[in-house]
């Protein structure tokens, strides 16, 4: 961890064991499951997998409805920040607390719930590195009890930056010092694959960098190995850098690994290619390139 610019963004399964009795520590299970469907995926709670067995004290956020804007027919939106402050204060969590995050499942769900909380302005928050599996490789004990806390009111200091709209998104297509990146596969960049969103390819002007390439075995890879990735796509020389995917899910991977390494202005868009692709004015390039 501490060739990370911001080591203190991870944390290991045994780092997390040896406080699990303080008092100010939330830990969070963010657990949603993903299931093809005729064009993107159908989500599935991760609550029963949840009630199975968590992480001793661990809370569970529900990314599908409570922490979303369930309004916009596009799945994941973020919330208001006073809805975001709201959800937070009734599982217990306050501004001072402690957070870690981790999911059963992919990385991206612990990894879009801390841009959620960094977006509401809370600083101390982190991810399991390695999520549930790697609690359970270091032989760490399991719950399935269903803990709660008084809740409380939390009052958020929003970090707008941390999201753009699709206006800003077209405004800066090709834009310099501008980064844009596709976190999506090589096949559903490139417009090839059978998956899509509606129409096929990848916003003009932006790289691929593909989530899974940045992770081994569910943990994020080393700092140099990450550093030599993103480098060559040239995201920590850019003024600015908005990462998209499907559904504004997967897109926080990457930036959570830009700001690992210490890329502060990064974004992502939100509605990423869920929304792009309805609109039929917005242009879409296939291939490799571009």
């Amino acid at each position: 961890m501490a060739d990370y610019h911001n080591p203190q963004f991870l944390i290991t399964a045994e780092a997390l064991a040896k406080q699990l009795a303080a008092s100010d520590l939330r830990i969070v299970d963010a657990t949603v499951f993903l299931h093809p469907a005729a064009s993107g995926y159908r989500a599935e709670s991760g609550w029963e997998r949840y009630c199975s067995g968590h992480i001793p004290h661990a809370l569970f956020m529900d990314l599908i409805r409570a922490f979303s804007d369930t309004s916009t027919g596009l799945g994941f939106s973020r919330p208001r920040p006073e809805v975001l402050a709201e959800a937070l204060g009734a599982l217990g969590i306050s501004p001072a607390d402690r957070v870690v995050i981790y999911s059963s499942g992919h990385v991206m769900w612990a990894t879009r719930a801390w841009w959620l909380l960094r977006y509401a302005g809370h600083d101390d928050v982190a991810v399991l590195d390695g999520g549930l599996r790697a609690w359970q490789e270091a032989g760490l004990p399991l719950a399935t009890d269903t803990p709660s806390h008084a809740p409380v009111t939390y009052r958020p200091s929003p970090r707008p930056e941390l999201f753009v709209d699709k206006e800003e998104v077209a405004r800066n297509m090709g834009a310099p010092g501008v980064c844009t990146v596709n976190a999506l596969s090589p096949e559903v960049y490139a417009g090839t694959g059978e998956m899509h969103y509606g129409r096929r390819g990848h916003i003009p002007g932006s790289l691929n960098v593909h989530y899974d390439a940045l992770l081994e075995r569910g943990h994020f890879k080393s700092a140099p190995a990450l550093r030599e990735m993103l480098q060559s796509q040239g995201l920590l020389d850019a003024a600015r850098v908005i990462a998209y995917c499907g559904g504004g899910i997967s897109a926080t991977v990457d930036g959570f690994a830009c700001q690992l390494l210490g890329k502060e202005n990064v974004a992502v868009y939100d509605g990423s290619m869920a929304e792009w692709v309805r609109d039929e004015s917005l242009p879409l390039t296939t291939g490799v390139e571009p």
